[in-house]
Formats: structure tokens, C-alpha cells, sequence
């Protein structure tokens, strides 16, 4: 086989037609550079789909548009009430703005993970304790608008930054037990009091029926007998009020 330069010419032009074509998946778009400037007249454009390339004079940057999910590492804090605490988080963000994420940054993963340390040490080092472990929705507000703030400028859009985990030190879980045990000792105690205190309102409402109409304490006294003496008792001990016998007493004292 005899190759000739026009051929030879012919196959290097074919090749680097094929170098030159790419395929933009939906959720991908690129960002050119036709000598070292952004190149903006593309055939095919930015993406999705078929993007055909000068070979030797563009280069091409591929961006993902999909959400990030990035796990921020432990962080060391000391809160507000000089509570020493690691805390880490999650933070979910995007690429809105290709370009700006290629020429405003070097590297944005790696600057929003930094970005995102460094908020998340200065946002929970000016709370206290308490609110770290009870206003964590709140917290989260704040860390997501500081960070979307800061990366901005950088075309990343920062939707969601939750806090995971609190690790406390131990002589700090031990006390926080010791607290809630005397919080519900507390409560307990509380309620007991309002009981003792409305069976005693119950129990004077009850004496001031019983001296309006002295009738009422009779009935009760039977109620009660009937009740005692469905019972298999051998032997029972009932107080009689005094005021039942009343009556009889002075009925004898007539008679003798």
C-alpha cells in the first residue's frame, strides 16, 4: 500500500475532526477557551449534546450542573459558654453559572468545602451550648446564608446546610444527664403539688355541700356500707359519724 502525502494529509484532517467532536451529557455543560479567551461562537454551543472543537486552539472545561453533596469534616468549637465540641455537617450546593466556576475559582469543590469549615467554626463558636443542641434549624438557616453569600461571586448556589453530629466530652454528657434527671424530679414534684392542691379544693368544696345539707354525708355513709359489704371481709371497722348518733343519744337521755 502506497501512501501518498495528500492522503497521509487527508487522515490527519479526518483524525483530528474526531478529536475535535464532543458529546455533552444533559446535565453537563462546557466552558471553551479558543486561545486562552472564552469562546462564546461554538458549533453546538455550550451543551447539552454534540460540540465540535478547533483542534490545537480550544480547550474545553466540562462542568457538572448536578447537586453536590459534600460532608464537611469534624471541626473543632468552643461555644460561646466555653463548651470545647466537634461538630460536622453536610452541605448540598450546585453549579448555577458555569462559567463564573471556572474563571473565578481555581478549584470550587475544594473552596466551598473551605469556605463551608470555616463558617461552620465561626457560626457555632458564637452560640451557646443550649441553642447548638436545641436550635439546630436556626443554625442551619444562618450557615446556609453565609456560605451561599460567600460562593456566590463563584456561580455556585448553596441550597442546604445541615448540622449531623454534636460529639460532646464525656464529663460535659454527664452533667447534661445530672440536669435533665433534676428537671424531671422537678416536674414530678411539681405535679404532685397540683394534685395534693386540687384534691384539697375538691375535698373543700365537698365540706361546704356536706355543712349546707348534712343529708348528703348520710347517703355517703350508706353508699359506703353497700360497698363494704359486697366485699368478703370477715371482719370490718367502720367509723360512725358522730352525728348519726346524735339523735338516739338524746332520745336516751329523754327516756332515763
Amino acid at each position: 500500500m502506497i501512501f501518498t502525502p495528500i492522503g497521509i494529509l487527508i487522515a490527519v484532517i479526518i483524525i483530528l475532526m474526531f478529536n475535535g467532536i464532543r458529546v455533552l451529557r444533559e446535565y453537563e455543560r462546557a466552558v471553551i477557551f479558543r486561545l486562552g479567551r472564552v469562546a462564546t461562537a461554538i458549533v453546538g454551543g455550550n451543551g447539552p449534546g454534540l460540540i465540535v472543537l478547533l483542534p490545537f486552539i480550544d480547550k474545553m472545561v466540562k462542568v457538572s450542573l448536578r447537586m453536590v453533596t459534600m460532608d464537611v469534616p469534624p471541626q473543632d468549637v468552643i461555644t460561646a459558654d466555653n463548651v470545647s465540641v466537634k461538630v460536622n455537617a453536610i452541605v448540598y450546593f450546585r453549579v448555577v453559572d458555569p462559567q463564573r466556576a471556572v474563571i473565578q475559582v481555581e478549584d470550587f469543590l475544594y473552596a466551598t468545602s473551605q469556605i463551608a469549615q470555616t463558617t461552620l467554626r465561626s457560626v457555632l463558636g458564637q452560640s451557646q451550648l443550649d441553642e447548638l443542641l436545641t436550635k439546630r434549624e436556626q443554625l442551619n438557616t444562618s450557615l446556609q446564608r453565609i456560605i451561599d453569600q460567600q460562593t456566590e461571586p463563584w456561580g455556585v448556589k448553596v441550597t442546604l446546610v445541615e448540622v449531623k453530629n454534636v460529639d460532646l466530652p464525656q464529663d460535659m454528657i454527664r452533667a447534661i444527664a445530672k440536669q435533665a434527671e433534676a428537671e424531671r424530679e422537678r416536674r414530678a414534684k411539681v405535679i404532685h403539688a397540683l394534685g395534693e392542691f386540687e384534691a384539697a379544693q375538691k375535698l373543700s368544696e365537698a365540706a361546704d355541700i356536706v355543712s349546707v345539707n348534712p343529708t348528703t354525708l348520710q347517703l355517703r355513709f350508706l353508699q359506703t356500707l353497700t360497698e363494704i359489704s359486697a366485699e368478703k371481709n370477715s371482719t370490718i371497722i367502720f367509723p360512725v359519724p358522730i352525728d348519726l348518733l346524735t339523735p338516739l343519744l338524746k332520745r336516751h337521755v329523754a327516756d332515763s
